[in-house]
């Protein structure tokens, strides 16, 4: 699902993103709700990025990835913890492009979000560039999800992944 957000651009520097678990529900410019296989997964844009909440049985997960005043977490290359017997995983990357490239990329990931099922798009007015793209998975037990940040007066594109899912064992 494509969208345009009817808000100014907030977070208008990669560099001003942070990373957070656990927060409460934001308010959300565009909200997708998902069923993945017993899994409830709702995707979310916000005016300053995204927040992902996750239900499956009795746990629950919230991340956000935004521009979130106050937040002492930068936006991390990587995370990776345990709560209870669920495993989180998260990484996150900036691609630096030209002005030609940026567009090229930001025309197909839009093309690509938008006709999926389980994606969720929106671009934000004063550029068709600037947008916030997600999109989520199911594969072999595991909720994941990857994420585009698009800043086109930098040529600045976030991308993020998320896998989360319970714990398998060591095998021998």
């Amino acid at each position: 699902m494509l969208t345009t957000l009817k808000t100014s651009y907030t977070d208008t520097r990669a560099a001003d993103l942070a990373w957070a678990l656990g927060r409460e529900p934001l308010p959300a410019l565009a909200v997708l709700d998902l069923e993945l296989t017993g899994a409830k997964l709702q995707l979310r844009l916000l005016g300053a990025s995204h927040q992902v909440l996750l239900e499956e049985e009795e746990h629950s997960c919230s991340e956000t990835v935004a521009c979130m005043p106050g937040s002492s977490t930068p936006l991390p290359l990587g995370v990776s913890k345990r709560f209870g017997t669920w495993e989180y995983e998260f990484a996150a990357r900036v691609e630096t492009l030209s002005h030609g490239s940026f567009a090229g990329r930001a025309q197909e990931l839009l093309a690509l979000v938008a006709d999926h099922p389980n994606g969720l798009a929106g671009t934000f007015p004063g550029s068709p560039h600037a947008f916030t793209a997600m999109l989520a998975q199911r594969h072999e037990g595991q909720v994941r999800w990857r994420t585009w940040h698009a800043y086109p007066q930098e040529g600045q594109l976030v991308v993020t992944r998320t896998r989360i899912g319970v714990r398998m064992p060591a095998s021998l």
